[in-house]
């Protein structure tokens, strides 16, 4: 894997040993970063305040900061991803605008020297069809997370039913075995 576009195009990403994440691939990231790009409801990626829900490797994040995200906060708790995390943030010289939290993002807030937010993109990617993004998406709006022009970028299986009570589907795409749906706050 690497990095698709921007100030870090080309780099390796490390990812974690064994199967317990499932990297985003190159193409993926390039359709969505595309679409970030040019839809007219984004907001724009230079100076975005971005997260990385279940982070794995970080590339979401990474592919972010290198289109010109000012900050990523990466929250993922498997071991082996945070790992790979901290590596390609070491490897990239990333230290001053990426910020790891490994809680569960079920939990996610924001408090003094916590986090940093609101969030202009969230970036979600959790384990397909376990319904993970369900009690996130609830958080997100409790807490006030997402900036007001804001989007939530969530990628699941293209099988997956998707109920997005509260938010409006902005675009609904399916690339190979991923279904990406761009939301915002309804």
């Amino acid at each position: 894997m690497r990095i698709v576009s921007g100030s870090l195009r080309g780099r390796n990403i490390a990812t974690p040993s064994g199967r317990n994440t499932r990297p985003t691939s190159d193409q993926t990231r390039e359709s969505i970063f595309n679409i970030l790009a040019h839809a007219p409801w984004s907001p724009p990626l230079d100076g975005a305040i971005v997260a990385d829900i279940f982070a794995g490797s970080g590339a979401l994040g990474l592919e972010a900061i290198s289109r010109g995200a000012e900050f990523c906060l990466f929250v993922e708790t498997e071991p082996k991803a945070r790992g790979a995390i901290r590596e390609n943030v070491e490897t990239m010289n990333l230290f001053g605008c990426t910020r790891l939290h490994r809680h569960d993002a079920t939990k996610l807030k924001v408090a003094p020297g916590n986090l940093r937010g609101p969030f202009t993109h969230i970036f979600m990617d959790p384990p397909y069809n376990k319904g993970l993004w369900r009690p996130v998406l609830s958080r997100l709006k409790e807490q006030g997370l997402l900036a007001e022009d804001g989007v939530i970028i969530l990628e699941e299986s293209k099988e997956a039913e998707i109920n997005t009570n509260g938010f409006e589907v902005l675009a609904d795409k399916i690339w190979g075995a991923a279904r990406v749906v761009f939301l915002r706050v309804g």
